[in-house]
């Protein structure tokens, strides 16, 4: 993933959804200021503010951070890590599947670092499957923790957040989408 890949399809998102600027910012909460800075390729947005497009437009986070240009559904691709400043670092294992109705994700966080959501759209549900470390999930107001080889699985449509004790931690993050076969650009 690349910045550049991000202004791409987030202008391409918004063309296909015949949007004006001011009509994005309406239903992504993103300023329209921001987003015409990301189409022109002049300001790297955060996760958080991916997320905020993502669900405003009702699509996978895979669909503002994939490469529009790799063919889908091939078998050992190697994606990049995307760092994204002052937060996670996060690697895609498998971008999104429409037939799935999902998509998968490494995240790596480094000791003591820590990272809250804000809510996905409705039905989104999330799986989190410790690799290494120990960490603790914050689902419903509580955290949870988990060893290497545990796993949990939540409602992401609600404040969810991860963070890693003192040696850091990474895992594997499902996210499925209920209704997957209805990802388009909102009206």
């Amino acid at each position: 993933m690349s910045d550049e890949s991000i202004t791409l399809n987030l202008r391409d998102i918004r063309a296909s959804a015949g949007l004006s600027l001011s009509r994005a910012a309406e239903i992504t909460g993103v300023s329209k200021a921001m987003l015409g800075q990301i189409e022109r390729g002049e300001s790297s947005p955060t996760i958080a503010t991916l997320w905020k497009i993502a669900k405003g437009f009702h699509l996978p986070l895979t669909a503002l951070i994939e490469e529009s240009t790799r063919p889908s559904g091939m078998s050992g691709e190697v994606y990049r890590t995307v760092q994204f400043p002052g937060s996670i670092s996060v690697k895609i294992v498998f971008p999104f599947d429409p037939q799935l109705g999902a998509e998968t994700f490494h995240v790596s966080l480094k000791p003591g670092q820590s990272h809250e959501s804000q809510p996905h759209d409705s039905g989104v549900t999330e799986e989190v499957f410790v690799l290494e470390g120990r960490m603790e999930v914050l689902r419903g107001g509580d955290w949870v923790a988990l060893e290497p080889g545990q796993g949990l699985r939540f409602a992401a449509d609600q404040p969810h957040g991860y963070r890693s004790l003192e040696t850091g931690a990474a895992f594997l993050n499902m996210h499925h989408y209920r209704n997957a076969g209805l990802f388009r650009a909102a009206d």
